[in-house]
């Protein structure tokens, strides 16, 4: 094919505009996809007629039509400007490094994923991560989603999701609240009067993050507590836990650290959720890139260390 002679070409600006008018036949709407003036996109494919020294569009007061002269070059030059567009996507994100986007739910965010992204980024400099924190459960296809992680059950667990680990509960407060109760750090019925519980109440269905659960058992009621404060986030829960303002049910998974650093307190051991939930990976359909991979083998590598039998669950004293 011989070479084109550019000079004879139309400019692109004026090519943007026909191919937008012609696949509105409008040019208002062909000027709202281009930020730019009707009379704007006008001059555009005026300029382009007179080059071409014929008429692209009939007009008429009521609609726009395209002339076979401006068919042929529709055709031509939108599957020409939709290949040149591509290709400056190609080398614009060659230029980019590559990126997992993740979601979770706020809680499992902020209290587990975040503080442990650096060990990823120290592993994997190279790979970009997004972090999508939303309680909503998120389409991973349409809203390009690459790795999610769900709290469930494992008959509710999405096909193809893998198990990080189960949920374990247990009531903590912090060192000086503990210290502070008249029989020891204990919840039982002569600590209770003197203890605010914090509670989750988001709206789920979640009967494992009762209190109940805990006091029914040893013949309590929460309307025996000091007080009740409520939160519509777990994060929200921990950080008054850790600032002293009651106990909070700890999920074992998300607040270990804390209570291996004795910012939290165990006030009894540890204990299966009743209704047996777990946190899930869901990797997205097609999500097999190599960060993905990566970052999915990073994910269950640190939660099968962290729920090992050798892994450190504080003492109740």
């Amino acid at each position: 094919m011989a070479p084109a002679n550019l000079r004879q070409l139309p400019t692109l600006d004026n090519l943007k505009g026909f191919v937008a008018a012609a696949r509105h036949l409008s040019f208002t709407k062909a000027a709202l996809e281009l930020s730019l003036s009707q009379s704007a996109v006008s001059r555009q494919v005026q300029g382009l007629e007179e080059q071409l020294g014929t008429a692209l569009f009939l007009r008429t007061t009521r609609q726009l039509r395209l002339t076979p002269a401006g068919e042929l070059l529709y055709r031509n030059a939108s599957d020409m400007l939709a290949r040149l567009a591509a290709v400056v996507d190609d080398i614009a994100s060659a230029g980019q490094r590559p990126r997992v986007t993740v979601s979770a739910s706020i809680g499992f965010s902020a209290l587990w994923l975040v503080p442990r992204l650096s060990d990823f980024q120290g592993l994997h400099p190279d790979i970009g991560v997004r972090l999508s924190a939303d309680n909503r459960r998120v389409d991973l296809e349409a809203e390009d989603v690459d790795v999610a992680i769900r709290y469930c059950t494992a008959v509710n667990a999405p096909a193809g999701s893998l198990k990080l680990f189960d949920e374990v509960l247990l009531p903590v407060a912090s060192p000086a609240l503990a210290a502070s109760l008249p029989a020891g750090p204990a919840l039982n019925g002569a600590n209770l009067p003197s203890l605010t519980l914090l509670a989750l109440e988001d709206g789920s269905d979640y009967p494992g993050l009762r209190w109940e659960n805990w006091l029914d058992p040893l013949g309590l009621s929460a309307t025996q507590a000091k007080g009740l404060l409520q939160f519509n986030h777990y994060d929200q829960c921990i950080a008054a836990a850790l600032a002293g303002h009651g106990a909070a049910l700890g999920r074992l998974p998300l607040i270990r650290d804390r209570l291996g650093e004795g910012r939290l307190v165990p006030l009894a051991p540890p204990r299966d959720s009743a209704d047996g939930h777990g946190y899930y990976l869901l990797r997205a359909p097609g999500g097999q890139r190599p960060e993905v991979a990566r970052f999915v083998a990073w994910l269950q590598a640190v939660a099968t260390r962290e729920s090992s039998a050798d892994a450190i669950i504080p003492d109740h004293a």
